[in-house]
């Protein structure tokens, strides 16, 4: 896959409705206050691009560690559960001024998968979102963004995601078209502007901006824009190794459900208006 080493790493938590109650997690933000309602619930770090210089509790040291594949799952040492989180990866420009973020531009997007622990009681979001390489997902398959706004090529994607275990192929995250989010498109990157350059250190979050300065501004960002609901089959079951975890991306002009599913049956993975990512679990 292409090599993001240089690339910031950010995830929104809370883009999808009810996907933060199915994940356990609603208690978590029980007092981060948001002022539109189905706002999302605040970013969080997955991936700094530099080395960190400080001795300090946050961030945390594995946050410097590059955790992206296209092909593989690596489950963490301790004994957790983890689920595979299907979502909508944007790759973006970004523009500062005077230390603040002032624009993000998104150019690509392809399927992400944004591999969590569960378990009650960590401190912080990305407590459970990065623990060492291999621990989420970018499809090789990168499709170019024509202009982030309604009627872009956007409009006519889905989502949809698998769970292959023991040779059966189980529905693992609703099929839902990319409109589905909460925020999209420009109601979306002026959210995500103004929570970095404003969100503090408080509950579940992380002052973003400060960890962004410490790395010299990078000048581009991977950001995974939420979630989305579970089947029931997902929502219950946790990866095992031997799992493969399939996320695909599909014009559902182009294509039905159907079609899209007999193709990820066959492991055809390289279809045309479609990302696909698929990752063998250690």
């Amino acid at each position: 896959m292409a090599d993001f080493r240089n690339t910031l790493g950010l995830g929104i938590a809370g883009n999808f409705a009810l996907h933060l109650a199915q994940a356990g997690e609603l208690e978590d933000f029980k007092d981060i206050i948001t002022e539109d309602e189905a706002a999302p619930k605040g970013i969080f770090p997955f991936y700094l691009p530099c080395t960190k210089t400080q001795k300090s509790e946050r961030p945390r040291d594995i946050l410097f560690t590059y955790p992206l594949s296209s092909t593989e799952i690596q489950l963490p040492d301790e004994k957790v559960n983890v689920q595979a989180e299907p979502e909508v990866g944007l790759v973006c420009d970004v523009v500062y001024e005077n230390g603040s973020v002032t624009s993000i531009a998104p150019k690509a997007f392809g399927a992400y998968n944004d591999c969590s622990i569960r378990e009650a009681g960590r401190e912080k979001i990305s407590d459970k979102k990065n623990w060492g390489t291999n621990s989420k997902g970018l499809s090789e398959q990168l499709l170019t963004i024509d202009k982030f706004e309604a009627g872009s090529v956007m409009d006519s994607y889905s989502i949809c995601s698998f769970l292959r275990r023991d040779e059966e192929l189980h529905p693992y995250g609703e099929d839902v078209e990319l409109n589905g989010y909460s925020y999209f498109y420009e109601k979306l990157t002026d959210w995500i502007v103004n929570q970095i350059n404003t969100q503090e250190d408080f509950g579940p979050l992380e002052d973003i901006k400060s960890y962004i300065k410490a790395c010299a501004n990078p000048q581009e960002l991977i950001i995974s824009i939420g979630a989305t609901r579970y089947t029931p089959y997902g929502e219950s079951t946790f990866l095992q190794a031997g799992d493969e975890v399939i996320i695909a991306l599909y014009n559902h002009n182009k294509y039905t459900l159907q079609e899209v599913t007999d193709s990820i049956k066959e492991a055809n993975y390289t279809q045309e208006a479609m990302s696909i990512l698929a990752q063998k679990v250690r």
